[in-house]
């Protein structure tokens, strides 16, 4: 997709000229306010489409209604943009154009809702999915190009994390990271991986026939502000291992790497964006699968702090792999450690599909992000982390077992992932097990990767300058 920035949208020859609407008010197309009809009143969402018959060097304009005026928020923006284009995508449209006033900044919004609106992964199919090619938008704000930026890694994201597993090894992954421009990259194979002491996320990658790969990619700004570790959970496939998934719940395992797609993403376009942060972006890569060299069930694995862990179940995998990742993060002196990953199915049937779960040990952190995420379009839940929780994975042969009761799943995983974090690290988790990937389309997604997490990530290291 095309982005061009111009003077008047209204003057540009397109398929179609999307304007807003108030409740109750006039639009800035006097095509719309003679011949909309009275029914048509504004609301969030609601449409009227009219022809041009060359009134405008557009072919098509449409009205979009934006709700009540001292109402309107970027989440409206966004909601009845996404609808706006949605319905674009259907006449076949190839170039938009948006004429839009409101008294918020809207061209953010605008972009990212189109984006959103836009976007299909349709590389495999031979007949493509129909897209807008060409969108114009006025100049509205100095941020539109950083916006623009943004948005490539957005999309990055996306394609990672629905790309199948026979594409998106860990080796491919490596390489992926490793042609980013910008940014410094270093790539450890099994051997650097076991002399590092990360014996925990070896086990898990020991069934697979294609061997892991650790990821550490850094950015590093003249006088950063401050020292911000990211670690995406990086399982490119996740069989269960010998506690063997059911076959339905394979199905979409290509996506148990949304986190370090999320991370990769970010990273991508980091340099462009320039935030006055230092950040690291880790990826534990593996696949988890069954074979004569997986491990296995009463294991006792040590992880790179020296803390050993039984294995309860092969299918709580991501955990071991965070625990080595975090470890190490913390290793390099940060002053923050974020991890983002689709760890836990209790999660999921805690919060639904529509809200992320978060947790960490520090509650200024959680709240910002908490707070930065609502700003971004997403929700984030913080989910309680009591003792309780950690004393159910108490184990009788190791420092604790790598899961716990059945109830609280979501909880207890964050307490084992806080036994790798140092206390002098401010660390916050993020399990986006429900919100990653969508069964069927909502809000402008469509089905598949939703690259849960980025937007509210990148916002937060570019201390505020939201998109």
């Amino acid at each position: 997709m095309d982005i061009r920035i111009v003077e008047n949208a209204n003057q540009i020859d397109c398929d179609v000229l999307i304007v807003n609407k108030f409740q109750d008010e006039l639009t800035s197309s006097d095509l719309i306010n003679r011949f909309a009809p009275d029914s048509f009143r504004g609301d969030v969402g609601e449409i009227f489409l009219i022809h041009t018959r060359k009134e405008l060097p557009a072919k098509y304009v449409m009205a979009v209604g934006f709700g009540a005026e001292n109402n309107i928020d970027n989440d409206i923006i966004r909601k009845a943009i996404t609808i706006a284009v949605k319905r674009c995508i259907e006449m076949k449209a190839e170039t938009i154009a948006f004429d839009i006033s409101t008294n918020v900044t809207f061209g953010m919004s605008t972009i990212l809702a189109t984006s959103i609106a836009n976007y299909s992964f349709d590389k495999y199919k031979t007949k493509k999915n129909h897209r807008i090619s060409t969108v114009y938008i006025s100049k509205v704000s100095s941020d539109i190009e950083s916006v623009i930026q943004a948005l490539k890694g957005f999309d990055l994201a996306r394609d990672l994390a629905n790309e199948p597993a026979e594409f998106a090894t860990p080796k491919k992954i490596a390489e992926i990271a490793q042609k980013i421009e910008g940014i410094e990259t270093d790539i450890y194979d099994e051997k650097e991986i076991k002399k590092m002491g990360m014996k925990a996320y070896l086990a898990v990658a020991k069934g697979s026939d294609n061997p892991p790969r650790f990821i550490h990619m850094k950015y590093v700004p003249q006088n950063p502000v401050k020292r911000v570790a990211l670690i995406g959970k990086g399982l490119c496939f996740d069989s269960g291992g010998l506690d063997l998934k059911p076959a339905a719940s394979m199905l979409n395992m290509r996506n148990d790497m949304s986190g370090a797609a999320c991370v990769i993403g970010i990273m991508s376009v980091i340099d462009k964006l320039k935030p006055d942060v230092e950040v690291h972006g880790l990826i534990a890569a593996c696949e988890n699968m069954p074979s004569g060299k997986s491990y296995k069930p009463g294991d006792i694995l040590t992880a790179r702090n020296g803390k050993t862990i039984e294995v309860d179940n092969t299918d709580a995998e991501g955990r071991l792999t965070l625990a080595d990742a975090l470890c190490y993060a913390c290793d390099l002196e940060v002053d923050e450690v974020i991890d983002i990953a689709t760890l836990t199915g209790a999660c999921v049937v805690a919060l639904g599909d529509t809200v992320s779960g978060i947790m960490g040990n520090n509650k200024e952190l959680v709240k910002s992000l908490i707070k930065t995420a609502s700003y971004s379009g997403e929700k984030f839940w913080q989910l309680p982390m009591f003792q309780d929780y950690r004393d159910n994975m108490n184990s009788d042969v190791a420092d604790m077992k790598n899961t716990g009761s059945r109830f609280g799943g979501a909880s207890a995983a964050g307490m084992f992932l806080k036994e790798f974090v140092s206390d002098s690290v401010k660390w916050a988790h993020i399990d986006i097990a429900g919100t990653a990937f969508l069964d069927k389309p909502r809000n402008g997604y469509c089905k598949g990767a939703t690259a849960a997490g980025y937007l509210t990530l990148l916002n937060y290291l570019m201390l505020h300058q939201n998109f």
